[in-house]
């Protein structure tokens, strides 16, 4: 794996100056795919994985990848793709026997169910640096390879802390357990729940500082051109946009309940009419979490991890906007179930020009020399060669 000394030193980059004397480029990022090209494509994917039983999966991941990073154009220049499916084909294979090893433990020894699941816990520290070396390593511009930098310790160090409440529960488990002789059954198990009740929330108040140690590992491992990117966003940002997540449910919920109650009024009271109308309100539920929650998250977490990823040389910014993405998800879904699925790649095009398309990069110095330089002198861009031989691509 490339030393951190092959890399240039991170700065921050204040938002009013320059590191350097040396003038700013700005990059637009442009998709220029379409939905009746990517339907193509789809379309073959999905009936070659289920001719397969699923295993052209990994080959249709590869065409969908290099499609999309090939029509990502930065500052008019593609991204490449590189990756080998066979390589990703192992992986499967390796997630595959997981699957199977759960499946048969399950169903005909029982008592050992928790062996495959502890050993994917384990190993899936690994295994997720592994798939993120594999994606960066095979993706390039302008004929450089990126890479991902980020050790192994590091990616057990911020997964570390999910490992704690399955701990604290089993240690509670067993604690009732041997104390049942001496508690009665009911009191036992209300103390579990209370016990349970308490590690979940002290879980849930701590998710934002979670996602804070994955996110800076993640983006913090970024390396292209021997330019090593960092995520300098406060952990206030992470449990300000926690906050404001938590605000949207809230407001969606009060509104689904206020939508209820007056369901209910009009139908004389809260049976009768009002459970005929009880199916329509989950139904709305359904939609309108997914329609307002999922974009609102969306969009937030995309401007605040990649508005604040930046390198000595390098700077991203992200100005995704709720409101035409909520439209956008709107659009889509409603055109995916008027078309019984068949919409469903011009949806994901659509969706990724808008994302892609509220991003720009900022390069210090000229492009060019800068690249050349770093084609002649790019140490260590191979990274660790367990990114080659899993090729487990889990998303980035």
């Amino acid at each position: 794996m490339a030393q951190h000394s092959e890399f240039e030193a991170t700065e921050v980059l204040a938002d009013s100056r320059s590191p350097s004397n040396e003038p700013a480029q700005r990059l637009d990022i442009r998709f220029t795919g379409s939905g009746s090209e990517y339907f193509r494509i789809w379309i073959v994917n999905l009936l070659l994985t289920l001719i397969t039983f699923t295993l052209y999966w990994p080959f249709a991941r590869a065409r969908r990848l290099a499609y999309f990073q090939n029509n990502t154009l930065v500052g008019k220049d593609p991204l490449g793709f590189h990756g080998d499916p066979w390589k990703m084909f192992r992986g499967y294979l390796l997630m595959l026997v997981f699957g199977v090893s759960y499946w048969a433990a399950s169903n005909f020894a029982p008592a050992f169910a928790w062996v495959p699941v502890l050993a994917l816990a384990v190993l899936w520290p690994a295994l997720w640096r592994a798939s993120l070396q594999f994606r960066l390593r095979n993706t390039s511009w302008r004929g450089v390879r990126m890479s991902f930098d980020g050790d192994l310790k590091g990616a057990y160090l911020c997964m570390l802390p999910f490992f704690i409440p399955v701990v604290l529960i089993g240690f509670v488990a067993g604690f009732m357990a041997s104390a049942a002789q001496d508690v009665q059954n009911g009191q036992a198990g209300a103390v579990f729940a209370a016990a349970t009740g308490v590690i979940a929330l002290v879980m849930a108040a701590l998710s934002p500082w979670l996602l804070a140690r994955i996110k800076r590992y993640q983006h913090g491992g970024y390396a292209f051109a021997q330019q090593r990117t960092r995520l300098d966003a406060s952990l206030g940002a992470f449990y300000g946009f926690s906050f404001r997540t938590m605000g949207v449910s809230l407001l969606c919920t009060v509104l689904l309940a206020g939508v209820g109650a007056a369901v209910a009024v009009m139908a004389g009271g809260f049976s009768g009419a009002a459970l005929v109308m009880l199916p329509f309100l989950l139904a709305l539920a359904y939609l309108v979490f997914p329609l307002v929650l999922v974009p609102y998250t969306t969009s937030r977490l995309q401007n605040l991890l990649w508005g604040h990823t930046r390198s000595r040389r390098i700077r991203f910014d992200s100005q995704l906007r709720f409101a035409p993405l909520v439209a956008l998800t709107a659009k889509n879904w409603l055109l995916i179930a008027l078309t019984l699925g068949l919409y469903w790649p011009f949806a994901k095009v659509n969706t990724a020009r808008m994302r892609l398309e509220a991003m720009d990069v900022s390069v210090q110095g000229d492009v060019n020399a800068w690249l050349a330089k770093a084609q002649g002198g790019d140490k260590g861009i191979l990274g660790d060669a367990a990114g080659d031989f899993f090729g487990i691509d889990m998303g980035l």
